[in-house]
């Protein structure tokens, strides 16, 4: 059953949409549930406007696949095979090229998001996304960054930008060290951290 507090939170939100001339589209609203008790009780659908609402084992939310057991196995499958068709492509372009297409349309999908979900990767989903990257610099015949140092880049990009930004709701998760030079992080977004390369 619904508990009393989730349907007067959708009683705000459906009210909040009809005030503000909001049209809330329950076709695609999904609901997916996290539970990890192990014995798991039934989960009644929501209601919204005398609509069921779609329970879901995963959900695709701004090109990031997200999965009720909250591992990132679905989302690096989905983007390992994506770049892997781009490899075909990349095989049959001139040399010249080669390493611009593998920027802008191999480097760029696995890529995409990875301050969100690369940290919590399981080793071999790491190792899956890396096999990308070795098959690429095989056909380009260059060195290319590693899936984990592009991870370390990216994080420390935004880890600067949240620094540089006194309105970031986590600036304050960040302070600079004496010398002004590097970023001194907080215990608890110590996760940020990449691990070593395997």
């Amino acid at each position: 059953m619904m508990s009393q507090h989730t349907e007067r939170k959708l009683q705000r939100l459906t009210d909040w949409c009809r005030t503000n001339n909001v049209f809330l589209n329950v076709d695609k609203t999904k609901e997916m549930v996290v539970d990890f008790r192990r014995t798991r009780r039934d989960h009644s659908p929501i209601h919204i406007d005398g609509s069921t609402v779609e329970i879901v084992k995963s959900n695709k939310f701004l090109g990031v696949h997200l999965a009720e057991d909250l591992t990132w196995s679905l989302n690096t499958s989905t983007i390992t095979k994506k770049a892997h068709q781009r490899l075909y492509f990349l095989r049959r372009l001139p040399t010249p090229i080669l390493t611009t297409f593998y920027r802008g349309t191999i480097e760029s999908i696995l890529s995409s998001c990875i301050t969100a979900w690369f940290g919590n990767c399981t080793a071999s989903d790491r190792k899956s996304l890396q096999r990308i990257v070795r098959a690429a610099e095989k056909i380009i015949g260059v060195s290319l960054p590693t899936i984990t140092d592009i991870y370390t880049t990216r994080c420390i990009r935004k880890a600067n930008s949240i620094v540089d930004d006194h309105t970031h709701p986590s600036h304050t998760l960040f302070t600079l060290l004496p010398s002004g030079k590097s970023i001194e992080k907080h215990r608890d977004v110590q996760s940020m951290r990449s691990p070593g390369r395997s």
